[in-house]
C-alpha cells in the first residue's frame, strides 16, 4: 500500500473520531442529568484518546497492537436510527449513541478487513474493539434501564 493512500485511511479516521467528540459534546448539552452529562463525557475522552492514537500512528507507523475480544448484546441492531432533534429522552440518547458507535464499530472491521494481515489490521481490529466497548457500554445500559423497566 502507497504512503499516500494509508496517511488518507488514517486522515479519514481521524475525522470520523472528531465527528464523534463533537456528537458527544452536543450531547451534553441536550441532557438534563450530570450523571448523564458525566458519561457523555468519558466517552467524549475515549473518542479523543482514538484521536491520538491514530495521529501517533500517522506519525510514527502502526505498533504491534494486541487486540481484544469485546462481548455484543446486539441491541443495538434491532432498533431503528433516529438522529438527534430538539429535547431527547435518556432512551434517544442511548439510541442514538448505540447506532453511531455501531457504524463507528463496523467501520473500523471493514478497515480492517482491507489491510489483513498487517499490522494495520491489528490497529483497526483494536478501534473495532474499542468502538464495541463504547456500544456494548450504550446497550449495558439500554437494557438494565429502558428494557427492565419495559
Amino acid at each position: 500500500m502507497k504512503r499516500e493512500d494509508f496517511k488518507a485511511i488514517i486522515e479519514f479516521a481521524i475525522e470520523r473520531e472528531r465527528e464523534a467528540v463533537t456528537f458527544y459534546q452536543e450531547l451534553q448539552e441536550k441532557v438534563k442529568f450530570k450523571s448523564q452529562q458525566e458519561m457523555l463525557k468519558e466517552l467524549e475522552m475515549m473518542e479523543r484518546g482514538h484521536i491520538t492514537v491514530l495521529t501517533n500512528i500517522l506519525e510514527k507507523g502502526a505498533e504491534n497492537i494486541v487486540p481484544k475480544n469485546v462481548e455484543d448484546l446486539h441491541i443495538s441492531e434491532y432498533l431503528v436510527k433516529g438522529e438527534p432533534s430538539g429535547e431527547l429522552t435518556y432512551q434517544d440518547i442511548l439510541i442514538v449513541a448505540m447506532k453511531r458507535e455501531e457504524a463507528s464499530t463496523n467501520l473500523y472491521k471493514d478497515l480492517a478487513k482491507r489491510f489483513k494481515g498487517t499490522e494495520t489490521e491489528g490497529l483497526f481490529q483494536r478501534l473495532a474493539e474499542e468502538e464495541g466497548g463504547h456500544k456494548l457500554k450504550f446497550e449495558k445500559l439500554y437494557d438494565e434501564e429502558i428494557l427492565k423497566n419495559n
